[in-house]
């Protein structure tokens, strides 16, 4: 599962963000495979690969370019990253003829926000991504495995791996019945093992943001 990035003009700006970010959780994109959207920049190829060397020299692994098309750079694609688009390979759309009957298309049709849950422990290397809802795991997380939500996580067992609630939700929470965590997110703010409290380690806890703030504590 690969992080999005999305570079907004001017970089210089953006990239003191990202800066702040990882020297609040340095952690952050360990391992981490990013693809970056390069719809708001400049469709050039040495605007694009600027942006590619300098995401590389903070260390964060650059698999695939979103947000442009090899038709739009041409020769100037070559020795950029991959271009996909929706995880699949980019590639120009021929328009039909002039003559050709062809039905509109139909359209998408808007996905519910869901939920999960999960009635078995999550082994290490699992990922379980619900971009929409809350997860719950009514076993325990392994470490090297990740749970990503856009509300809650509530794991009724140890949390070992990595947890990363509310993505662009600042009300989602973090519950577990047993705190083990290699990190713990909440709308992007981050807690490595590091981090956290020794004293919370093995105990039921609820981790959640006040203001710039990922706060964790135990639950009585």
């Amino acid at each position: 599962m690969a992080l999005v990035l999305t570079p907004e003009p001017p970089t210089d700006q953006w990239l003191e963000e990202l800066d702040r970010l990882l020297a609040r959780s340095p952690a952050y994109f360990v391992n981490r495979p990013v693809v970056v959207d390069v719809s708001a920049l400049p469709q050039k190829r040495p605007d694009l690969m600027g942006i590619v060397n300098e995401l590389q020299a903070r260390k964060i692994r650059v698999m695939a370019l979103e947000g442009t098309e090899t038709a739009i750079l041409g020769a100037d694609a070559r020795g950029l990253p991959p271009i996909i688009a929706d995880g699949r390979p980019s590639m120009p759309i021929e328009p039909p003829g002039k003559n050709e009957d062809t039905p509109p298309p139909s359209q998408p049709v808007p996905r519910p926000a869901t939920s999960m849950v999960i009635e078995r422990p999550v082994r290490s290397g699992q990922s379980i991504y619900c971009p929409d809802g809350d997860v719950t795991v009514l076993g325990s997380v392994a470490s090297g495995a990740e749970i990503v939500a856009g509300g809650s996580i509530h794991v009724y067992g140890a949390l070992r791996g990595r947890a990363l609630a509310g993505w662009g939700n600042r009300s989602g929470r973090i519950f577990c019945q047993s705190l083990d965590a290699e990190l713990l997110a909440v709308d992007g703010l981050y807690k490595t093992a590091d981090e956290i409290d020794v004293g919370l380690r093995g105990r039921p806890i609820q981790a959640w943001t006040s203001g710039d703030t990922l706060m964790v504590e135990a639950l009585a």
